[in-house]
């Protein structure tokens, strides 16, 4: 069997079989195979797809690259989580403790800031000390004492993906729905859970910005992890407007506090209510949504959710104080305020925009080596919908020793002001099992 043979094969949209692929992703993990020919192969599948038994065969060629994790012996259900990725996006800080409060083991192994987009490790990195590189043992230890663990991708989880990534960065591959399919679920298949969520953002700040396309990643991803035994849900969830009213590390970390002490409710707590009470339900730990819904409520205002992300951050040796001290954070030294150009309605917020201009702030990555202010980002004073008057404070940014000028037309520019109020966003748009 040669790689050029397999290549030529899917260029010409030909059907691969498991030995094929097999043979590609046992060879590029070995170094056998280079980096030009995986390459060729990547490009190949952007043009000609794959369908879902091939996709299937790639999920399971590049989860088999590295350790699986067996999970069978924890008492009780297991459950995992995963967002695209979106603007103010921290619903994973809130689903994991309520989940693990209920009974439910959550081994979640998330990402870094990508683009425009947040990172929930970014965001646990805010609090100081805190330690997301774990072994697999340690997080295994951990995930039997507090019934969660959060952590970043291990050499030994899925190490082929890695390689392969960073691959599709550089060739423009990256937007290809079973390359992103197999990326994601070859990783949830290895963290070992039995019940998998995927929420699919959809709109202006989503790297799946047409709702078909989300949609059709939704799909190919439930089928895909259904062909492993899993018990699949997907959520394709509004990214039209950024979610909650914090974008930054440190400032989406206190807007979770902030939730699980049941001091703040909105678009952002109504989305985690939402997701939790669908893997409450998926794993059997409630008999219907509503029951799920109520149990979400009654995890928050009993605390039990607040202590397991305490534990958590305890466990991982972060800073415990932060929970009731916020100033252990760190506060940037400027802020900038953003004002309404006129009175009326915000009929819609440039999502994107925001994220981007969050980043430039220093909230985010340019390259991947720039170093993170954790304390850098934007308050969002006023969401799509409100009523405005002309000159009113709409957003504020916070930031150290970046440039805020060009951010600042940026977030300014990204407020549209209408005299018509506009329809309530629907948060959650479709759910697929």
């Amino acid at each position: 069997m040669r790689a050029y043979d397999i290549i030529y094969k899917k260029r010409n949209a030909e059907k691969l079989t498991k030995e094929e692929i097999s043979f590609l992703m046992e060879g590029y993990n070995n170094s056998e195979i280079a980096d030009y020919q995986i390459s060729a192969f990547l490009m190949s599948v952007y043009f000609s797809g794959l369908d879902d038994t091939e996709t299937f065969y790639l999920t399971e060629a590049m989860a088999n690259s590295g350790k699986i994790l067996d999970l069978k012996f924890l008492d009780g259900p297991t459950a995992d989580k995963h967002s695209t990725g979106g603007v103010g996006d921290g619903t994973s800080l809130v689903v994991a403790p309520v989940l693990a409060s209920c009974g439910i083991f959550v081994p979640m192994m998330s990402g870094r800031a990508l683009g425009h987009t947040g990172g929930t490790l970014d965001k646990l990195e805010a609090i100081p000390g805190f330690n997301v590189n774990l072994e697999i043992d340690e997080f295994i230890k951990i995930l039997k004492k507090n019934k969660f663990a959060m952590i970043g991708q291990t050499k030994d989880i899925a190490p082929v993906d890695k390689k392969m990534y960073a691959l599709r960065d550089v060739t423009a591959t990256v937007e290809s729905i079973p390359l992103i399919c197999s990326s994601i679920m070859s990783k949830k298949i290895a963290e070992g859970a039995g019940h998998i969520l995927l929420d699919v953002k959809t709109g202006g700040g989503a790297f799946m910005s047409s709702y078909d396309d989300a949609k059709k990643l939704a799909s190919k991803m439930v089928n895909v992890g259904k062909l492993f035994g899993r018990n699949m849900t997907a959520v394709i969830s509004d990214m039209d407007s950024p979610l909650g009213s914090a974008v930054g590390n440190s400032l989406e970390v206190i807007q979770t506090i902030e939730v699980l002490k049941g001091n703040l409710k909105n678009d952002f707590y109504d989305l985690c209510k939402e997701l939790s009470s669908l893997i409450i339900l998926q794993t059997g730990t409630a008999k219907d949504i509503k029951s799920a819904a109520q149990l979400f409520s009654d995890k928050i205002s009993s605390g039990e959710a607040l202590n397991k992300f305490a534990a958590m951050i305890e466990f991982q040796k972060g800073n415990l104080r932060v929970i009731e001290d916020y100033s252990l954070f760190g506060k940037a030294k400027n802020n900038y305020n953003i004002r309404a150009s006129k009175t009326g309605f915000v009929s819609s917020i440039q999502t994107r925009d925001i994220g981007i201009a969050s980043c430039m702030l220093g909230a985010g990555r340019s390259k991947t080596d720039d170093v993170i202010d954790y304390s850098a980002g934007i308050t969002l004073y006023k969401k799509t919908g409100d009523y405005v008057k002309e000159g009113e404070v709409t957003a504020v940014l916070h930031y150290n020793d970046a440039q805020y000028e060009y951010a600042a037309k940026l977030v300014s520019s990204a407020y549209n002001i209408s005299d018509v109020e506009p329809q309530k966003i629907k948060l959650v748009k479709d759910i697929i099992k």
